[in-house]
């Protein structure tokens, strides 16, 4: 049988996700498959669009286990293909924080739209995180 968290720890471990982030987090997008976790290398997916966090990516503490973002400035995409999953950075751009999926409905990152074409605006409509063991 899993473990099960109560519900106050699930918060306290999402709300860690909050200090780690620091000011003005990077939201990066990427085709391709998605790797293993955070610590696995980037290598032959292709990063279409790099989004800035709010000064503080997620503003209020997580509630039932779920960590939502503040508001995410639009970016301008970079390179052209089908956003597939994404990668959090703390401000400084070089230390991962978490992977996730990307789509446009029902994913952990939702955006206005999946297929991006280099130079078009992209929007995120609804970033959230759901710590599990419920």
């Amino acid at each position: 049988m899993a473990i099960k968290y109560a519900t106050a720890v699930r918060n306290a471990k999402m709300d860690t996700v909050t200090s780690q982030t620091g000011t003005s987090a990077k939201l990066r997008i990427y085709n391709g498959t998605r790797p293993a976790n955070p610590n696995t290398a980037i290598t032959s997916q292709t990063l279409l669009v790099e989004l800035t966090c709010n000064a503080t990516a997620f503003g209020a503490a997580a509630s039932g286990g779920v960590l939502t973002a503040n508001a995410i400035s639009n970016g301008t995409a970079a390179a052209t293909g089908t956003a597939s999953w994404f990668r959090l950075w703390q401000s400084n751009g070089t230390t991962p924080i978490m992977d996730g999926d990307v789509s446009t409905a029902g994913a952990d990152l939702n955006l206005n739209n999946t297929s991006i074409a280099t130079g078009q605006t992209v929007s995120v409509t609804s970033f959230a995180v759901t710590e599990g063991n419920a």
